[in-house]
């Protein structure tokens, strides 16, 4: 008893194309990294991540243990131009942040 048909499998009835997309010109990524102090509070860094990163809570949570944990953390990545008024404002707040 046959279940396939290996001859269906070789030579399909049915023909495919396939588009690819190709950037023309690629935008730099770069990153807002969020450095670590002894000032500010969990619930202050949280705060200005919410606001002016645009993060949901849990991402704002996530993002300021690792910045206590590990030293730094890169908060949002994105164009230049995106990136610069979030550092600006983040320093305004009084944290430590920079692009790279």
């Amino acid at each position: 008893m046959k279940i396939f048909n290996h001859k269906s499998y070789d030579q399909p009835k049915r023909q495919y194309e396939e588009e690819v997309l190709v950037l023309e010109e690629e935008d730099e990524l770069y990153k807002l990294v969020l450095h670590n102090d002894d000032v500010n509070t969990f619930d202050f860094v949280i705060m200005c991540l919410i606001e002016i990163c645009e993060h949901t809570l849990e991402q704002a949570e996530q993002c300021t243990i690792l910045v206590h944990y590990k030293g730094k953390c890169t908060v949002k990545t994105g164009a230049l131009e995106k990136l610069k008024p979030m550092h600006q404002a983040l320093l305004d707040k009084g944290l430590s942040s920079e692009i790279v």
